[in-house]
C-alpha cells in the first residue's frame, strides 16, 4: 500500500462548483490534474489537501 499526500489550490470557479489544480512536487509528474469539488463544500477556500490511499 503506498500514500499520497496531494495539494491543490484555486484555479476557477464555475456554475455548482469550484476547480482546483494540482500543485505537483518539484521534479515530479501531477497524480490528479484537476479537481472540481461543489461550492457547498468548498466554500471561500484557496486551498485543498487531498491523501489518497492505494490498496495493492
Amino acid at each position: 500500500m503506498s500514500k499520497a499526500v496531494i495539494g491543490f489550490e484555486f484555479e476557477k470557479e464555475t456554475k455548482n462548483s469550484v476547480r482546483f489544480k494540482e500543485v505537483p512536487e518539484p521534479g515530479k509528474a501531477p497524480i490528479v490534474g484537476s479537481l472540481y469539488v461543489q461550492k457547498w463544500f468548498a466554500g471561500d477556500t484557496k486551498v485543498l489537501e487531498i491523501t489518497i490511499d492505494k490498496k495493492d
